[in-house]
């Protein structure tokens, strides 16, 4: 009976495993989005103002502005025009159907991987892809997942022909879970306070161990004592050269603490994933210049005597201690709501410009990317999208134009093909 399941749940994957929409052809002619509102995120607000891509690239930016000859005309008057919105902490094409396993490449045996790279499980032909697209997300990173130390993430591009032609930037953070600090006490919890306790501590323990093999061997290697190559602990040794990032998953505050402790015998450049309680530790966060990728935008209290939006409020909080943060939406089919939960930020108190920042600019200089992604800016990618509304609205967002590199989308996707269908079907 297993196997027939197995068989059925495979053959009910294949068909959602890609897409039919070809990747956009090179730009090959000038292009002017004309009139729009454009929100270039480090340049404030600009009105009725023109943009000018050439050969994939931001040309030109202002009013009344001299064309070459052949220049496609688009004109967006009474539109937004907006840098591509980058989603961060996604599973984005390492997944398509959780009750299919051929389709769930998730994470490595282990608790151990470090050498695992995320690009390489990525799917360009997923058919989750068109419907983040649709909804102006034009890059994603893709972070494996696991339960100690999970691997490096990289950042994708939406629209490539595998993941090497989509491959933007990467290997780009080492992740991490960190080791729980307190006690689980949900309903389906079985081990007894004190073995809890003790499983927490070994868990610490391993990941102290981990780090110490890993320098050591680096050490070794530096001073040629090290000669048998060891591929997890090769792959760690960008962390100690100062060459690549450190992602801690973490969400409760004793975690945050303790990871950053932890962090003063490295110096990592550090950065918080997830982070629900880094409303708690804002001042010192900006104290010791550690970014954070706030995932609960959309979170419930944590604690009984917490306020109902409490984690709601939190971007509110980070920036007004002048923590450096961004907005992530985690998982895959639901990270195409980042623009909202950014949003959902600005009514509970979050500056407009600053919930943009979270979603482009922020993001692309968490992913080193900043010089050529994330705003409107001349020379920079003419990575842009246009919303006919307000992109960060619900009830507002209409995203008719999409460029990546100049390159024009098809924001055709499954759900929008479905609409479309059966709109037109008669009244039985």
């Amino acid at each position: 009976m297993k196997r027939i399941l197995g068989v059925f749940l495979l053959l009910v994957a294949l068909p959602l495993q890609a897409h039919n929409l070809v990747p956009g052809e090179k730009q090959t002619q000038p292009i002017l989005l004309q009139g729009g509102t454009l929100h270039t995120v480090s340049q404030g607000t600009l009105a009725n103002t023109d943009l000018l891509m050439i050969d994939g690239r931001i040309a030109a930016m202002g009013k009344n502005l001299d064309v070459p000859a052949g220049t496609q005309v688009l004109n967006v008057s009474g539109q937004h025009v907006y840098p591509g919105l980058v989603a961060l902490d996604t599973t984005l094409g390492m997944i398509e159907l959780e009750q299919a396993r051929p389709t769930n490449d998730l994470r490595e045996v282990g608790n151990v991987t470090p050498e695992v790279l995320a690009h390489h499980a990525f799917n360009a032909d997923s058919d989750i892809i068109p419907t983040l697209r649709y909804m102006g997300i034009t890059h994603a990173q893709v972070v494996p997942q696991g339960r100690l130390v999970n691997g490096r993430s990289s950042l994708m591009q939406l629209d490539g022909w595998h993941w090497a032609d989509a491959l933007e930037a990467g290997p780009v953070a080492l992740h991490i879970s960190w080791p729980r600090v307190g006690l689980n006490s949900a309903w389906w919890e079985r081990r007894s306070p004190a073995e809890q306790r003790k499983a927490n501590a070994k868990a610490y323990e391993q990941l102290v161990e981990v780090f110490e093999t890993a320098h050591a061997y680096h050490e070794g290697r530096l001073a040629g004592t090290q000669q048998q190559v060891d591929q997890r602990w090769e792959a760690m040794r960008a962390l100690f050269q100062g060459e690549m990032k450190l992602y801690v998953h973490a969400n409760d505050r004793r975690q945050l603490e303790q990871a950053i402790e932890f962090n003063r015998a490295y110096g990592f450049d550090l950065t918080f994933v997830g982070a629900r309680d880094s409303w708690m530790l804002a001042e010192t966060l900006a104290a010791e210049s550690i970014p954070v990728v706030y995932g609960h935008a959309y979170g419930l209290p944590s604690r009984v005597d917490e306020a109902y939006d409490t984690a709601f409020t939190a971007p509110a909080v980070l920036a007004a201690a002048g923590v450096e943060f961004a907005i992530a939406y985690p998982g895959y089919w639901d990270s195409r709501n980042l623009a909202f939960a950014a949003g959902h930020a600005v009514a509970f108190g979050l500056p407009y410009q600053d919930a943009l920042r979270a979603i482009t600019l922020t993001p692309a200089r968490l992913m080193g990317v900043e010089d050529t992604l994330g705003s409107l800016e001349v020379g920079k990618h003419a990575t842009v999208i246009v919303s006919a509304g307000d992109v960060l609205n619900q009830l507002t967002q209409n995203i008719g134009y999409m460029f990546i590199e100049g390159r024009a989308l098809d924001l055709s996707n499954r759900q929008l093909q479905l609409y479309e269908k059966y709109k037109q079907r008669p009244d039985l």
